[in-house]
């Protein structure tokens, strides 16, 4: 089933789908040149040069293992560049295939590992994008001497690995949707296997030989549009070896490497980001199912560092704001009109011009943290994130309520968890390639089910605004010996609240339970990712889950709620519920229902924002 998987992947590298008005072609000239790094390995990189040669102008980059297709120099983009504003002002554009991707030499290493160090002729990405930016600035007409670095999710990444040894010339970089550490976003969330990845596997797992301009890699065919029964028929984690052979080297690491080891923790990013440069911009949205603890941590990260850093998080799924459309929604929910063109020319066009061509002083006129409130549907403008202006409030989980009270009494709410009828992580059916809409899908359908315990506040008498992380702690005990814990916070519509456009067609909005955030904490990992560990069967024993940061206003008349299970399939893999060394291996008599309890000295952990 071989499908132009060029084109699928620059757009899952944001390039828009929308036709452009602009001929690129009509403005801009575009070279093909093999780039030589400091071993000998040459890249393929593809610059286009605006035709107006009687000024100069900075650089742009980003650097993929996604493609930098259309190959040839006569084939061109419809759109080039982050964004339409900087592509009609002025730009040269330049796109690169990382080391063993498509058309570049070398071999490929997914999430290649950060040498501090490097010695001779050692490389990482790190030194690839400095000898690239070296070789730009050197080589490239008309250019100004600045460069800059762009890129959404993969290409994210190889952005804030490029704030490492960073070249001289580069000046400003944004790193959107950045990976920050394979084992909590992307194909894992705190050591849980995202099994809605494993359809992927193969784009970052068939090595090929020499440079390509087609794809040497295929998807598997499921054979069924329900992915909820082709996983469950599959059964254990070891069934699925049928699909990839010994050749597929991502899927071996993957089953290689349970825990987080020594393969996993050089491959993270977050903890080398330190003593920072250029300017940086990091970009996120606060419903991107893939990438939301990348971006988070990396902003995070670097407020220890003097650069200029700042952060915007708007109201997207996976790389929505390099998209223009008119009305942002999320699968049923709508936040409002030209937030990404607002977005794209009055944040990340400044920022660019501002250090690329303007005086790069770090008095942009933009606020350290731009993000949008997803319960009023408005941007906030904030000196730092979490703002200054918060404080915890502490709610108690227990008998259906979730209230500031604490109790005397001891009790505790139970359910059956059964690995034959795992609980959905959303009501459609239909094989995605990652999934995007569930992160605000309806989760009634899961509030009435036995084995999903609900915990809801009264219906609020004043607007509620929560800005920062939050924590459930959780004290929980079951049969078996292994458990996933999922937490998922919830705004609950009021009665009278109005269907939107994208509504669909069986539900209503009214009393719509929309998931403002959530994440699973796989059991094994309470105490730590290197050294897993068994439950003790019936022993009380605390399990702490943090939620990534929310900006979301539960607006009077609405009502927080806090859903909490041990099964979210297949978002993740299913947990034997039967402690085993490695789930990857994990038999089918393994699987075995448990009887899981939580008890009423639970609670969540919430950052509000003080009222002004």
């Amino acid at each position: 089933m071989k499908k132009n998987f060029v084109l699928f992947f620059t757009l899952f590298a944001f390039i828009s789908c929308i036709a452009q008005e602009y001929n690129v072609k009509e403005y801009y000239d575009k070279q093909e040149v093999a780039v030589k790094m400091r071993d000998g390995i040459k890249l393929h990189t593809t610059i286009y040069s605006p035709k107006d040669k009687s000024k100069e102008y900075p650089i742009i980059m980003q650097r993929t293992p996604y493609s930098c297709a259309p190959y040839g120099e006569d084939q061109y983009r419809s759109l080039i560049g982050p964004n339409e504003t900087m592509m009609k002002e002025g730009y040269i554009i330049v796109y690169q295939d990382v080391r063993g991707r498509w058309n570049s030499e070398g071999v490929y290493d997914n999430m290649r590992a950060y040498i501090p160090k490097k010695k001779r002729k050692q490389t990482d990405e790190a030194s690839d994008t400095y000898d690239t930016v070296d070789w730009l600035v050197k080589n490239v007409a008309n250019n100004n001497g600045r460069v800059g670095i762009w890129g959404g999710s993969y290409p994210g990444f190889y952005s804030t690995y490029s704030l490492l040894d960073p070249h001289p010339a580069l000046k400003a970089v944004s790193p959107q949707a950045p990976i920050g550490d394979f084992f909590f976003d992307d194909f894992h969330h705190n050591g849980a296997y995202m099994l809605s990845y494993w359809r992927v596997t193969p784009l970052f797992g068939h090595m090929k030989s020499s440079p390509t301009t087609e794809a040497w890699y295929e998807l598997p065919d499921l054979g069924t549009q329900d992915q909820y029964q082709f996983f469950l028929d599959a059964g254990p984690l070891s069934n699925l070896d049928q699909y990839f052979k010994e050749d597929n080297v991502f899927w071996k690491q993957l089953k290689d490497h349970p825990n987080y080891d020594e393969f996993w923790k050089p491959r993270g990013i977050i903890q080398h980001i330190k003593d920072i440069k250029p300017a940086v911009m990091v970009v996120g949205g606060w419903f991107d199912a893939e990438d939301l603890y990348g971006p988070l941590e990396t902003y995070k990260a670097m407020k220890n560092s003097d650069n200029y850093h700042s952060i915007v998080m708007g109201p997207w799924s996976h790389g929505d704001w390099a998209r223009l459309n008119k009305r942002q929604a999320i699968g049923n929910v709508y936040f409002g009109d030209d937030i990404s063109a607002f977005y794209q020319k009055e944040i990340e066009t400044r920022f660019f011009n501002h250090f690329l061509k303007g005086s790069g002083d770090g008095n942009t006129g933009l606020p350290e943290a731009y993000m949008y409130d997803t319960g009023k549907r408005e941007w906030g403008k904030f000196d730092t994130w979490p703002p200054k202006n918060t404080r915890k409030e502490i709610y108690r989980m227990g008998n259906q309520s979730l209230a500031q009270m604490m109790t005397m009494e001891f009790s505790y709410q139970e359910f059956v968890s059964d690995p034959k009828k795992p609980v959905p992580y959303s009501e459609d059916i239909k094989v995605v390639f990652t999934p995007r809409k569930y992160m605000t899908d309806d989760q009634r359908f899961a509030a009435r089910r036995p084995d999903v315990l609900v915990f809801e506040t009264q219906v609020l008498e004043e607007d509620m605004t929560l800005a920062g992380d939050i924590l459930a702690k959780l004290q929980v005990s079951t049969t078996g010996t292994d458990a996933d814990w999922i937490v998922k916070l919830i705004d609950v519509f009021p009665p009278d609240a109005e269907d939107y456009e994208e509504t669909q067609d069986y539900l209503k909005m009214s009393n719509y339970h929309m998931m403002v955030r959530s994440e699973v904490m796989r059991g094994r990992f309470r105490n730590s990712f290197e050294k897993p560990e068994p439950f003790v069967p019936g022993e009380v024993t605390p399990v702490n889950v943090k939620l990534q940061d929310v900006y979301h206003t539960f607006k009077k008349g609405h009502k927080i709620q806090v859903q909490v299970q041990s099964t979210w399939f297949p978002l993740i893999d299913l947990n034997p519920q039967t402690y085993v060394d490695n789930i990857f291996y994990a038999k089918k008599e393994d699987f075995q229902k448990q009887t899981h309890r939580l008890y009423n000295s639970s609670s969540i952990e919430f950052t509000v924002l003080e009222k002004e």
